[in-house]
């Protein structure tokens, strides 16, 4: 068994078009694609508008997209039904989901006789994270949190984390402080989690000029300087305190714009909350982009700034801003504290604290010059640490070995080939 036949789950696996292929797994499944391996996508929605896509070795089923019996259907629904009438044609080695679509068929897995791996992400572990970034520092909101992070922890291990982990061969994580988590709280086994920091499309990541008419296009001044913060608008209050601090920053700045990218079902009530600060006219919510002009928008930034609790200190923008030296300012509650060395190339901040936040930013944006050496340290983080092929090649051995404890694959023949030495070298 030296190749795999290989199912990719989760509602946002994008494919935007060949020039532009910047989905968080799109470039895994093609990587893996071109090791010989086949790769299905399971997926909701694509800007393409396709309920099907072959492209580059890589079949992907959009199921939401002009397919009438899946759009009445949950997606973790309408993932089960699909799956079941791929396996029953061709089995699959390993399912691996994103989020919880794949809930449904880890439930089910002793009859379709497949390995189930989730990523950390399919946990209510961020929602966790998004509670203690509610502790402003104050001792009356460090026994509230602790309160509320004390009942959501309990509430949400009993009604869905533990029935979830119970379905899974593995998990796979992107940092340590995510893996100790799972083991300590979560009561997850070590030898079942993965850390492997997976699915960036990093490009070239040569040094990118500013766009000349972006600017002009978003019809801000040219001299203007921009803030670009991204976020999935699943979670409000993530966003109060950093637009607490830009209502601050335009007292005495009055070229500074903040630019939030993303969409999700909480961008009314960010936006409720941006006009109620009277922003209106310095925030430009501009909702998903694609992704050229998420690139442009980075590129025409000074600051780029992630406080979710959800952010996996990986995604492609972030990777992106720091490649093009941007100051990134981090939440240091987030994986993204396992990334930044707090003042060497960029800054953690608690997330709750809009004054300390409102103060960094005012430090940034007056000597920009003063802070070029922490950009061009971030750069060099990038370059030197993040390497596609590794990652692919880590998550491969993750997949045999997830696949060689299973019990459906004891009295398969060993896995021979190419792979063999590394598999072993994982061990």
């Amino acid at each position: 068994m030296d190749k795999l036949r290989i199912c990719l789950i989760g509602q946002k696996i994008q494919v935007q078009s060949r020039q532009s292929d910047t989905g968080l797994l799109w470039p895994l499944a093609r990587g893996l694609s071109k090791k010989g391996h086949e790769v299905t996508i399971l997926s909701s929605t694509t800007p393409l508008k396709k309920s099907e896509i072959y492209r580059d070795g890589v079949r992907a089923y959009y199921l939401f997209e002009g397919q009438s019996h899946y759009k009445t259907q949950r997606f973790v629904d309408a993932v089960h039904k699909k799956f079941t009438s791929l396996h029953l044609d061709k089995p699959f080695d390993i399912v691996h989901c994103l989020d919880d679509g794949g809930y449904k068929i880890g439930r089910h897995k002793n009859n379709f006789k497949t390995c189930v791996a989730y990523d950390v992400q399919a946990t209510t572990m961020s929602d966790l994270f998004s509670t203690l970034a509610e502790n402003d520092g104050t001792l009356q909101s460090q026994f509230k949190t602790s309160i509320k992070l004390g009942y959501r922890f309990i509430h949400n291990f009993l009604a869905k984390d533990r029935s979830l982990l119970d379905t899974a061969d593995g998990i796979f994580v992107t940092t340590p402080q995510q893996r100790t988590i799972l083991e300590r709280y979560f009561l997850y086994p070590d030898y079942h989690t993965y850390t492997v920091p997976y699915g960036i499309n990093l490009g070239d990541l040569a040094p990118r000029q500013e766009s000349a008419n972006f600017k002009l296009k978003m019809q801000i001044a040219e001299e203007a300087q921009i803030i670009l913060a991204v976020s999935d608008f699943s979670n409000a209050s993530e966003l109060r305190p950093l637009l607490k601090a830009f209502e601050k920053i335009i007292m005495k700045n009055s070229n500074v714009y903040l630019f939030l990218v993303g969409d999700g079902p909480r961008w009314k009530d960010v936006e409720y909350d941006m006009l109620k600060l009277v922003l209106g006219s310095r925030v430009v919510m501009t909702g998903s982009m694609t992704a050229e002009d998420l690139l442009e928008s980075i590129t025409a930034s000074s600051i780029y700034v992630d406080l979710s609790s959800r952010s996996t200190g990986l995604e492609p923008s972030l990777i992106e801003a720091m490649a093009q030296k941007k100051i990134v300012i981090g939440s240091e509650l987030s994986p993204i504290a396992e990334i930044i060395e707090d003042g060497l190339d960029g800054y953690l901040v608690r997330p709750a604290d809009d004054l300390n936040i409102a103060q960094l930013l005012e430090k940034i944006l007056h000597s920009q010059d003063a802070f070029a050496l922490i950009g061009e340290a971030a750069r060099d983080k990038v370059l030197k640490f993040f390497n596609r092929e590794k990652m692919i090649e880590a998550l491969l051995a993750a997949y045999f070995e997830i696949i060689e404890k299973s019990p459906f694959y004891k009295h398969r023949k060993k896995i021979s080939g190419p792979l063999q030495s590394l598999f072993a070298k994982e061990k």
